[in-house]
């Protein structure tokens, strides 16, 4: 049947079954969202109300102030917040750059062991945090860097599934546009950035998201190799809030700093999703 569109661009009345399906999912799935941000502007009564309110009646900053004059170890908040933001930037900035390096020259470089590099990256797949604790652990003593902010950022640059992503991603560049470059007298620096880079993108965009989710909510450094309170993260003072935020007084205060935890990755992944989406689609495929 010809002058029919089956896929509108804009609303027709034929995809309303499709919203009766799509939005209760997305009501659903939003629901701990909209919590979050609920119960971080709830005033001290609500919080402990009974029955529980899942929206906030009458929102307050209140929370947030107690946060930021609050003084843990005694040091400002804000001075943890700002050494997560600085670690997590550093972790950010390498784990691209290593991975998006690494992963051009094993897609499009030919030398002996490529392979078995590549097979051993799939195989940290394997591997949960909790089982390298001790490697770690043992090669951050061993460097030197116990106590320092360096000891937050070298233990989360290594991404294997960043690493996996990127490389497939790459696959998909075709070989002639790389030689193409060659013939024009490229070398490899430019072909990385110029070609590489460009066109991994999405890749690289979600590399940057899984680093970033890993790094901002990492407790694990600030516990095992970080004792100077001056020196520790955001996430690991939050962990020292649980304890706190138990009290009445303080619960305010641990809801207002898990909005603050939460609203990053929210947004990252808000502005990020799109490029995600076509890594995921892409990857796999030859």
């Amino acid at each position: 049947m010809t002058g029919i569109n089956f896929n509108p661009q804009t609303f027709h009345k034929s995809q309303i079954k499709f919203y009766l399906i799509l939005l209760p999912f997305a009501i659903f799935m939003a629901m701990p969202i909209v919590y979050i941000f609920s119960t971080a502007f709830k005033p001290i009564y609500e919080l402990f109300a009974f029955p529980p309110r899942f929206l906030v009646q009458q929102p307050t900053l209140k929370n947030f102030r107690d946060l930021f004059v609050f003084v843990g170890y005694g040091l400002p908040v804000m001075k943890f917040i700002v050494n997560s933001l600085i670690v997590t930037l550093l972790v950010v900035f390498s784990s691209v750059l290593f991975s998006s390096m690494a992963g051009y020259i094993l897609s499009k470089k030919n030398f002996k062991g490529r392979k078995l590099l590549f097979e051993i990256n799939k195989l940290a797949l394997m591997f949960v945090p909790i089982a390298v604790t001790i490697p770690r652990f043992l090669v951050i003593t061993n460097i030197g860097i116990i106590d320092t902010m360096f000891a937050h950022v070298l233990p989360m640059i290594a991404i294997p599934v960043g690493l996996f992503l990127v490389k497939q991603f790459i696959d998909q560049i075709p070989n002639e546009l790389i030689e193409a470059a060659k013939v024009d007298g490229a070398g490899d620096f430019y072909i990385y950035t110029k070609i590489i880079v460009p066109l991994s993108m999405p890749a690289i965009a979600t590399i940057a998201i899984l680093s970033f989710q890993a790094t901002w909510n990492n407790t694990e450094t600030s516990t095992l190799f970080v004792n100077d309170e001056i020196k520790q993260t955001f996430a690991f003072y939050m962990a020292t809030l649980t304890n706190i935020s138990n009290s009445v007084a303080a619960a305010g205060i641990g809801a207002a700093a898990t909005l603050i935890m939460f609203l990053p990755n929210l947004i990252i992944f808000i502005i990020m999703q799109s490029r995600v989406m076509s890594t995921m689609s892409h990857s796999g495929l030859k």
